[in-house]
């Protein structure tokens, strides 16, 4: 065929192609409109609502009225399940019929009482494939059910998607036809699609855009959407056009399948468990049409999910997955958060999924997979070669604010050494959908150019679920060498990982965080959330404790695996990335305080039972004293010795009695009312001249203002003021709050220029208790009219730190508190706690990276120190700081509406503290104290008649190691697993010491592994440990 050549006109020629594929213009003659062909209404539809989502049995017994197309029904949150009856024309014959399918909402086809298709109009699904070609001996008619639920792909937010929930929205169904759908147009549409981009993204400077412009415009020429039998003129042209290769240098981008599904964010949990099955019983009809599909999931909560509600889809992905398709990664229970979740949080959440993946799929991952969370802590790389992982993917440091991360593929280097090689896909998403702007922007954005030639892009509908289409495969499978354009491969992780690894002689180390510089108003959103984590966290820690000894104690005692196991599940499964940050709707806070709940009841029944089990048992004489009396028990779980005041009750009435308790290290003490050690000095409260109180214990001397403020605080024996000239401590300070757009997740810099003091006193200060073992006083502030603060501040004989104990009962909106504390300390950095350890962090704003820290996290302490003096702050359940220059200022709530419209709103309670203190904070003990005020010790009521020594069960010779856990180990009743680490950053040498019966000890892995080339030689006199700085040990202590 002859046509005249064409002038160079890109932009007619570009259009041109444009509008022979467009889905808006011109669609009675052009090839999109000839995408579907005979159209057939179903037989008949009928629905039923339900509040609940129900199974699939209960679903098909419930009564069900005639539907029809265009209906309203809802609202949101309910389920409507759809009958659908059709019968297909028997004139399709050698046709590939569809059910289309197009509503509002999330749709899963069931069909023999089992999924088979997700539909969803936001994850370019509508259409459900009933026969590829029609045949006489396939079944013309049937009866389907459609499970609807009344929520889009990202919730229901009102108005944008990160609102708050429409809970009046209402849903309804556009069309439910049988359609012709012609393959053939499918596979031309693409072709054009791609070269349309190719065109685009390339641009006018490229000759090879210039060769797909051309390779378009003829295929319009020779292409009749009306005459099926020019379509194979066409696509030969766009296929010669494919199938130009590339030079052996070119880049090659590993494909994989991906789905990221939030566990829970802006809709429930129990709603993911549905988005799961709709988003991987459609991957798993995708990998029955192309078998050379990847797939890759995290998250094994979603996959225990999945097991227990559709065990017919998890048989199907088990099978799969033997055949290397669907591909399981992560290693962890959730895609927790990389910041808030303490050390051993963050170890379980491997433990627990690496064993999941293993006794479901047969192997342990060796990925950590976390492409959405909002920073990633130091220590992470420690924990990750501890759980057998030594790679790492992510990609949200892309979304930084002010500073552009410098690498796509390095090695990461942790707080004590470790390394782990970690990839962040450059086309900066983990749900793209195989465009050609995807693959050139891979390209364009590696940073490392000429290190790594490798890089993965992930491809799928995300967050929401959704998953990958058919479009996508194609649309990847046109491009796999074509000049121009990356190599595609369908890949797995360990195929990339592997090949980046046989390159890796020329990449870089980024050392110490990976510091997210946005989304840091998350660690203070959601306060509550933040509250029952710590104190979780604290309680399945003692629990485990208290157990592990009254195992050894007394040999009826059944350890309470199965029900900690749950419990830590719960615990782990409120640590996902949009939970604990809290930055989800209110129904996911509802369920989250709801799970905490569950586990601060049951655990505290847990540890009494255990406390029982243990006072009842506990015969070993340590400091050959033996106590017959009946008064409560005091344990200590942390390692080392604490003398402190505790509440005791008379045993006549609830007024709480005070004493010093000397217990002793993860043990127990028996005292009665008043026979506790006195105090060397006693605390003293005076009321001064103008109003003020002084408060003083021999250690520590404050001056309270009448409106709550520190206007002194002295250290005793070193003759040094803590609080700076002219300021004061304990200024509470109010700021504006008002992001650009992501409300609970984001804090701006600009807010720091808002600062309002808060300092309308309602009830100024008055005296609750005069001193002895205690002093303390309370006044109430008004923050605004609808706002207050009621503090106590208290001071304890022989405690070297002052506590705030406050409540507020907060009501604003976009706005945020904090507290200050200026300081006579003039440091470069401050210190913070982080998961078994700490880092540095600047104090300054010298450069754009430090000023991107105006708000940061840490755990239970940070500290300002400069040569032989320092200031701690320390919490209870706080995470967010910012200290700059001589300003400590820790975060305490914040009131944000979108997308929980009440998130905060409410009463609060949480404890901070000072501690002034000589040398290093690690000579002080700040460490120690931050752990008491977290680990508070625990009154155990005696069993009638029981006898219980002073005993301790484990020491370590030195403070610089912190014993962290004592449980029992995995799937071994005859052992402990203890875990410690090296907390002042140094190398040091220690010994363990125990009481127990232990016969022998090994080191192991964070997953319980014996390491059989590395015993730890157990002695009389303990197990001697070497540490690196900041290193993790975990032993598996042998019973006798």
């Amino acid at each position: 065929m002859y046509h005249q050549p064409v002038l160079k006109n890109r932009r007619t020629l570009l259009e041109r192609a444009e509008k022979f594929i467009s889905d808006t213009y011109f669609t009675d003659c052009n090839l999109r409109g000839r995408l579907y062909g005979d159209t057939c209404p179903v037989e008949s539809i009928s629905y039923s609502m339900s509040q609940k989502r129900i199974p699939f049995l209960e679903a098909v017994k419930l009564n069900y009225e005639p539907y029809e197309v265009g209906d309203t029904f809802g609202p949101t949150w309910w389920t409507c399940w759809f009958k659908v009856s059709l019968r297909i024309p028997d004139s399709w014959r050698g046709k590939q019929v569809h059910l289309r399918w197009e509503s509002d909402g999330e749709a899963m086809v069931w069909m023999g009482q089992q999924p088979v298709q997700g539909l969803t109009k936001e994850g370019e699904k509508i259409c459900y494939i009933l026969s590829e070609c029609l045949k006489d001996s396939e079944p013309h008619s049937m009866t389907l059910y459609i499970e609807l639920a009344c929520n889009g792909l990202f919730g229901a937010g009102q108005g944008s998607m990160i609102a708050a929930p429409d809970p009046d929205r209402k849903y309804s169904v556009q069309k439910a036809e049988l359609v012709v759908f012609n393959q053939e147009v499918r596979e031309l549409l693409t072709d054009f699609e791609m070269l349309v981009d190719i065109v685009k993204l390339l641009g006018e400077g490229n000759q090879r855009g210039y060769q797909a412009l051309f390779t378009a415009n003829e295929m319009v020429n020779v292409c009749e959407p009306t005459n099926p039998s020019s379509f194979p003129a066409a696509r030969s042209l766009a296929l010669r056009f494919f199938s130009q290769r590339n030079g052996d240098s070119q880049h090659t981008v590993h494909a994989m399948g991906h789905c990221h599904i939030d566990s829970a964010w802006l809709w429930p949990y129990e709603e993911t468990i549905r988005k799961c099955a709709r988003s991987w019983v459609t991957v798993i009809r995708l990998m029955e049409k192309n078998s050379h599909m990847v797939f890759t999931c995290s998250q094994a909560q979603q996959l225990e999910w999945v097991r227990g509600w559709y065990p017919g889809l998890f048989s199907q992905i088990q099978d799969h997955a033997k055949k290397g398709q669907f591909i399981p990664v992560g290693g962890t229970w959730v895609e927790m958060d990389g910041n808030l979740p303490s050390g051993e949080s963050m170890v379980r959440q491997f433990l627990e999924g690496q064993c999941f993946f293993k006794k479901e799929f047969g192997n342990y991952c060796r990925e950590f997979w976390l492409p959405d969370t909002f920073g990633y802590s130091a220590q992470l790389p420690q924990i990750m070669q501890g759980s057998g992982i030594t790679r790492f993917l992510t990609q949200k440091l892309s979304w930084n604010l002010v500073n552009t991360f410098p690498h796509n593929t390095f090695f990461w280097e942790g707080l004590d050494g470790s390394q782990v090689l970690t990839h962040f896909p450059p086309g900066n998403s983990y749900e793209m959908k195989g465009k050609v702007e995807d693959l050139v922007n891979t390209v364009k954005n590696n940073k490392d150019k000429g290190r790594a030639n490798h890089s993965a892009a992930l491809f799928g509908f995300g967050d929401g679920g959704g998953g990958p289409t058919q479009l996508m495969l194609d649309r990847l499978d046109r491009v796999q060498d074509t000049d121009g354009l990356p190599r595609v491969q369908m890949s797995s992780p360990d195929r990339l990982f592997s090949l980046l690894e046989a390159e890796s002689s020329l990449l870089c180390t980024w050392t110490g965080e990976l510091f997210l510089e946005l989304h840091n108003g998350t660690y203070t959103t959601q306060a509550q959330i933040k509250l029952g984590n710590r104190q979780c966290e604290a309680l399945l820690h003692d629990v485990e404790v208290a157990s592990s000894l009254a195992l050894c104690q007394d040999n009826t005692f059944q350890y309470p695996s199965t029900q900690l196991h749950n419990l830590w599940r719960l615990l782990l499964l409120n640590q996902f990335h949009d939970v604990i940050p809290g930055s989800c709707i209110e129904m996911v806070v509802e369920d989250a305080l709801q799970y905490y709940q569950e586990i601060r009841s049951v655990g505290t029944r847990l540890l009494q039972v255990a406390g029982e089990a243990l006072v009842a048992k506990g015969q070993t004489e340590v400091r050959g004293q033996r106590s017959e009396d009946k008064g409560p028990v005091v344990l200590n779980t942390l390692p080392w010795e604490r003398t402190e005041v505790v509440p005791l009750t008379d045993g006549t009435t609830d007024q709480p009695v005070l004493a010093v308790v000397t217990v002793p290290s993860v043990g127990v003490v028996s005292i009665r009312e008043g026979s506790g050690t006195p105090p060397v000095i006693p605390v003293s409260v005076k009321v001064q001249v103008d109003g003020s109180v002084l408060m003083e214990n021999g250690i520590l001397r404050a001056v309270v203002n009448k409106d709550g403020c520190l206007a002194s605080l002295y250290m005793v024996k070193t003759n040094r003021e803590v609080i700076y000239d002219g300021w004061q401590g304990n200024q509470f300070v109010l700021f504006d709050d008002v992001p650009l757009y992501w409300d609970a997740w984001d804090t701006m810099d600009y807010h720091l220029q808002t600062r309002k003091p808060v300092r309308e006193v309602v009830r100024p200060i008055q005296v609750l208790s005069l001193g002895g073992l205690r002093g303390s006083v309370t006044f109430t502030l008004q923050i605004s009219e609808k706002s207050t603060i009621t503090q106590e501040i208290i001071l304890d004989a022989m405690c070297p730190y002052i506590k705030f104990k406050t409540q507020v009962e907060w009501f604003e909106s976009h706005k945020f508190l904090k507290v200050e504390f200026p300081v006579r300390v003039r440091s470069p950095e401050a210190t913070y706690e982080i998961q078994f350890g700490h880092l540095q962090r600047p104090t300054h704003r010298n450069t754009s990276w430090d000023w991107a820290r105006f708000e940061v996290w840490g755990h239970k302490w940070a500290d300002l120190s400069e040569h032989g003096f320092g200031v701690s702050l320390l919490n209870d359940c706080k995470y967010g700081y910012s200290i700059h220059r001589n300003v400590m200022t820790l975060s305490l709530l914040r009131a944000t509406k979108a997308p929980d419209a009440n998130a905060d709103m409410g009463s609060h309670q949480f404890t901070y503290a000072i501690m002034p203190h000589k040398g290093t904070f690690q000579e002080a003990g700040v460490i120690q104290c931050a752990y008491n005020l977290n680990y508070p010790l625990r009154l155990i009521d005696h069993a009638p008649g029981s006898n219980t020594a002073v005993w301790s069960a484990f020491s370590v010779s030195t403070a610089a190691v912190i014993l962290e856990t004592i449980k029992q180990a995995e799937d071994r009743k005859d052992a402990l697993l203890v875990r410690l680490y090296e907390s002042h950053g140094g190398s040091v040498s220690a010994s363990l010491s125990t009481s127990l019966p232990v016969r022998e000890a090994w080191h192991c892995d964070l997953l319980e592994r014996v390491d059989l080339s590395h015993p730890a030689p157990f002695t009389g006199a303990g197990i001697p440990l070497n540490f690196r700085p900041f290193q993790i040990v975990s032993l598996l202590l042998y019973l006798k």
